[in-house]
């Protein structure tokens, strides 16, 4: 029968021969990942020759400092509100949908490329000429696009709106004046 083991003797690799595999491992890496490598430090050469490191290391040796700067500019009523409203354009921006938007903003487009190009004269426009530029097809299909579009922005959103000033209450008694009326 075998006898127990009641040693074990680690295996060591000497210092001088783990640092060339260390090195080697290093090598391999560099070599997989030269052009990020390259990429990288070419961004770091602009970012130094702009002066940005230098900016980078004076704000994070002085973190404390900036942060304790920051938090208090935060703490003032405008800046506050000013946030708070960011929060609400962002959500609100989130809500667009760019699909539909798309549409309209090309034509917006369209419509500031003509006034670039438009001379101004001392021709004046009369009622005459206001009427007649009706029956232009392209000035009829702006005139329904902007009818549409003003009809959208009156119609009833209450019901979307997520923040309002009038508290629950306030509404439930507005609601309860108008039945009444």
């Amino acid at each position: 029968m075998a006898k127990a083991i009641k040693k074990v003797y680690r295996l060591t690799v000497p210092e001088e021969e783990q640092r060339k595999n260390d090195l080697s491992e290093v090598e391999d890496a560099l070599i997989k990942n030269k052009k990020a490598i390259l990429q990288t430090l070419e961004i770091m050469n602009h970012m130094q020759e702009k002066g940005i490191l230098s900016l980078l290391n004076g704000l994070f040796g002085q973190g404390d400092k900036v942060l304790d700067v920051a938090v208090k500019a935060m703490d003032k009523p405008e800046n506050t509100n000013t946030m708070k409203n960011l929060l609400l354009l962002l959500g609100t921006l989130g809500m667009i949908n760019v699909r539909q938007l798309e549409p309209f903003l090309l034509k917006i487009d369209a419509g500031i490329a003509r006034v670039a190009e438009y001379k101004d004269t001392d021709e004046k426009t009369g009622y005459l000429d206001l009427v007649k530029s009706i029956k232009d097809p392209e000035v009829n299909r702006a005139i329904t696009t902007l009818m549409q579009f003003l009809k959208g922005m009156g119609q009833e959103t209450e019901p979307y709106e997520k923040t309002t000033q009038d508290t629950p209450e306030k509404r439930a008694n507005q609601t309860k004046d108008k039945t009444m009326e």
